[in-house]
């Protein structure tokens, strides 16, 4: 059974969306690729444990603290590729950036930044899986499914709170 729930951030409404034990997504509302494989329609709306540390993590993230995905119970369901790509941005530490290049020299890939960059793209748990942290090879802002605003508002409150 899937689970869904809306928190009001200051960047705009996020859905959560999670089964019993995991969250599965986390999505602006208005962003590309918004809730890609899953039928948000069969989803109970219902605030479970997974939904509640996500708010509370998300509540605690947007005051300026520094948080660890580690902490959260994440289960993206992605292709095994994906999820190696989603690793490494799960490292990512809070305040830092990496590039694409970045990302696929450590898959030992280093000609796959372009698939990097889907991945990155099609991340489905935006903000806690940090994706906004990616940037282009000459370490300029690029794309970002949430919206290139949001990115830079993102980053701009990891740089204020970094120490």
């Amino acid at each position: 059974m899937l689970y869904k729930a809306y928190y009001t951030s200051p960047l705009g409404t996020i859905t959560l969306l999670s089964n019993a034990d995991y969250l599965l997504g986390l999505w602006f509302n208005d962003q590309k690729h918004y809730a890609a494989n899953y039928d948000l329609t069969t989803a109970t709306s219902l605030i479970n444990v997974p939904i509640k540390k996500t708010e509370d993590w998300l509540t605690q993230y947007f005051a300026g603290e520094v948080l660890s995905p580690a902490i959260l119970p994440l289960k993206p369901e992605v292709t095994v590729f994906r999820n190696k790509v989603l690793n490494i941005l799960k490292n990512v530490p809070y305040g830092e950036t990496i590039t694409y290049g970045e990302i696929a020299s450590k898959l030992e890939k280093p000609g796959s930044a372009r698939a990097v960059g889907g991945a990155v793209g099609h991340n489905p748990i935006a903000i806690v899986i940090p994706c906004h942290r990616v940037l282009g090879s000459n370490h300029t802002l690029t794309g970002y499914a949430g919206g290139i605003d949001r990115k830079v508002a993102l980053l701009s409150l990891e740089k204020l709170h970094k120490n």
